[in-house]
């Protein structure tokens, strides 16, 4: 996709996206459409990030996939090649960088209590990263489990979803303890919860490959070397005791500082 191509097909999607608001609002969006692709991919993500979970014409959500493989594409997409295998771990790796750029076949997400990604425009969680890439199927795809559900998710479970236009096959998503920075026990306990949660998750759907981020270290709190070593025991344990599974887990790191934690903990 070149850039013209890329420019008017955001073009149309903000263009769409803004009529549906305008009529969800019941009045006029005054807002110009800007004409560079940096703007209009900035507008694109602001939009979908607060559009409801409501059905979309076939030919809009074709041109989304179009566009956002097109943005996967251009990113660079990793495999488990790109991972570097644990010195004292054959079933963990670690991987340094986006998470939506990860083939594997699953990626976990840390999720909030609604289960439907991030509402704040343009924010720069993982849960907003992930149904930006994904595309506002995904957003749909998670309404229609929480209404089944009937209520908001527990900390510590597991559920999984298509992954739609990133690289990964599923999404695995979790909510972890909102610590604030001082984790108690029952934090502690409730995110090895969700580690054994998400593993249990993909075992029963017989995935192979998955990768977590840092569960609860963002904006819930959760100290990074705390969270860091209850992910690297609880994951160990769990391979430990599900040898037939097979499972292959990489720990996916953002910053240099959670990559030294983790390399640390793992033993180079």
């Amino acid at each position: 996709m070149d850039m013209m191509q890329k420019r008017e097909i955001l073009k149309h999607l903000v263009s769409v996206l803004m009529d549906e608001r305008a009529r969800m609002m019941g009045q006029p969006m005054e807002l110009a459409i800007p004409e560079d692709v940096e703007s209009l991919w900035t507008l694109f993500r602001v939009l979908v990030n607060v559009r409801p979970p409501a059905p979309a014409m076939p030919a809009f959500l074709d041109m989304q996939d179009a566009l956002l493989r097109g943005v996967a594409a251009e990113k660079g997409i990793a495999t488990l090649d790109d991972t570097q295998q644990a010195p004292n771990d054959a079933g963990i790796r670690l991987w340094r960088g986006d998470i939506t750029a990860l083939r594997v076949h699953a990626i976990v997400n840390a999720a909030n209590s609604q289960m439907l990604g991030c509402w704040q425009p343009g924010h720069h969680c993982i849960d907003n990263a992930i149904h930006t890439y994904a595309g506002i199927e995904l957003r749909m795809e998670c309404a229609e489990l929480m209404e089944a559900q009937g209520h908001e998710e527990p900390t510590g479970q597991a559920k999984i979803t298509r992954a739609y236009n990133l690289p990964a096959q599923h999404i695995i998503h979790t909510v972890g303890p909102i610590a604030n920075g001082k984790p108690t026990s029952e934090h502690c306990a409730q995110l090895a919860q969700c580690y054994r949660s998400c593993l249990d998750c993909a075992a029963q759907h017989k995935l192979k490959t998955i990768a977590f981020c840092c569960i609860s270290t963002g904006v819930f709190g959760f100290p990074q070397r705390a969270a860091a070593e209850i992910a690297v025991r609880t994951v160990r344990a769990w391979l430990a005791e599900h040898e037939d599974a097979g499972m292959t887990v990489v720990f996916n790191v953002f910053s240099e500082e959670d990559e030294a934690i983790y390399r640390n903990l793992l033993g180079w």
